[in-house]
């Protein structure tokens, strides 16, 4: 049993907040598909940051800054050697995945000419449809959908039809936030190279059960978020090719990402830096690194086997109540759910879980064209982590029950 390697008690012990109540009763957090709950080993590390070693980084000679620098870059190298990118370098800490998104598509603009086609899945988060559609009202270029299926899976059979030597980037979530499904991205990657394109892969969703390995996958960029994966919030990674990286421009202007600054001309600071203006979220970059080790501790192999159970579990109990439909019903998928029930209102459902303690995401989860496919204004979203236990889906289910026999 699963149990004997995985100990979710005292995995539970780690986090303070699942300790609190919500409404007089014991909460069950169940967003964790918007933000996941942070270990205190992780909280130590920001105060510990904050309580000893608070200085801005790389331009200061004294002990403080000195320190604050080391750590900061060692943090560079945890995420490099997590997410197997051949060099340091290649890391480039952001704000979190739009950050990097957009930092990604406002170089794309000096790289792109009226005509050429960029690709994106239907299944994407708003994060990864808006700022390509600012690129293309920027370029002239032509944006093109891969589409999807009722059970929530890209039809790839379209995609390979939309493929063509005008194609120069595309892009896709490796899982989808909104129905947790798992996207063939080593196929979707293989084919747009083979048509000479670029692509940029969103993990936001996928970071916190899937170590990508970014040579294996052989991907061009790929994006992460901290606080998905039990980190802060504010703060974030772009992994580049060091050779897509070098020809794109800096995003933005400031200082760290200079080399050399007159009045008649500036230059360019090697990467990472180049990407990196202005003071960084130095504390969080640390308490990134920090929460990678905590997950790496545990295990993503545990993690993924456990939340599988989970999904299971709930998925089985959930569909036991009359009237329930789940969107997104492939096997590939992550410890994600979202449903209806027939004649209810997502947001109200939600708002009598919530009574009762139980957390849960309502609404279009910032991916609207899913919705409209399904035409459905919403969803209830049960997303589960590491930390959630088998009792806590028996108290969702139950609550579900509830929620429908009072608005009913």
């Amino acid at each position: 049993m699963i149990q004997t390697v995985f100990d979710i008690l005292s995995i539970r012990k780690d986090f303070p907040i699942l300790n609190r109540k919500v409404n007089g009763y014991p909460l069950v957090y169940l967003d964790n598909a918007a933000t996941s709950q942070t270990p205190q080993k992780v909280i130590d590390t920001i105060v510990d940051y904050y309580s000893n070693y608070n200085a801005n980084i790389h331009r200061g000679v004294h002990t403080l800054s000195q320190e604050a620098t080391d750590v900061y870059e060692q943090a560079r190298q945890k995420i490099q050697k997590h997410f197997n990118a051949a060099k340091s370098q290649e890391i480039i800490f952001t704000s979190g995945t739009t950050h990097g998104i957009n930092l990604v598509a406002n170089g794309f603009t000096t790289l792109l000419e009226k005509g050429d086609e960029i690709i994106v899945s239907a299944l994407e988060h708003h994060s990864n449809i808006v700022p390509w559609q600012m690129l293309c009202e920027r370029t002239g270029a032509v944006l093109k959908v891969i589409p999807m299926n009722l059970e929530g899976k890209l039809v790839m059979e379209e995609y390979h039809k939309l493929l063509s030597n005008r194609t120069k980037l595309v892009f896709c979530n490796h899982v989808s936030n909104a129905l947790g499904t798992i996207n063939p991205i080593e196929k979707i990657i293989t084919a747009a190279h083979n048509v000479g394109a670029a692509v940029l892969i969103d993990g936001a969703q996928a970071a916190p059960h899937i170590k990508a390995d970014v040579q294996k996958l052989d991907v061009d960029f790929y994006v992460v978020s901290a606080h998905k994966m039990c980190g802060p919030t504010g703060v974030g990674m772009l992994y580049g090719k060091e050779e897509w990286l070098n020809k794109l421009p800096p995003y933005q202007g400031g200082g760290e990402m200079i080399a050399e600054v007159s009045f008649e001309k500036t230059t360019y600071a090697d990467l990472p830096h180049k990407f990196e203006a202005g003071t960084p979220n130095i504390c969080g970059g640390i308490a990134f690194g920090a929460a990678l080790d905590y997950m790496n501790a545990i295990g993503f192999d545990a993690i993924a086997q456990y939340e599988h159970e989970l999904l299971q579990y709930a998925t089985q109990e959930l569909l036991a109540i009359d009237g329930l439909r789940i969107y997104g019903d492939t096997k590939e998928k992550t410890a994600v759910i979202s449903f209806n029930i027939e004649g209810l209102h997502p947001y109200d459902i939600g708002s009598i879980l919530d009574k009762l303690g139980v957390a849960v995401r309502t609404g279009h989860h910032c991916a609207q064209p899913i919705m409209d496919f399904y035409k459905i204004p919403g969803t209830v979203r049960a997303s589960f982590s590491f930390y959630n236990t088998k009792e806590e889906v028996d108290i969702l289910v139950s609550s579900v029950r509830r929620a429908k026999t009072m608005l009913s």
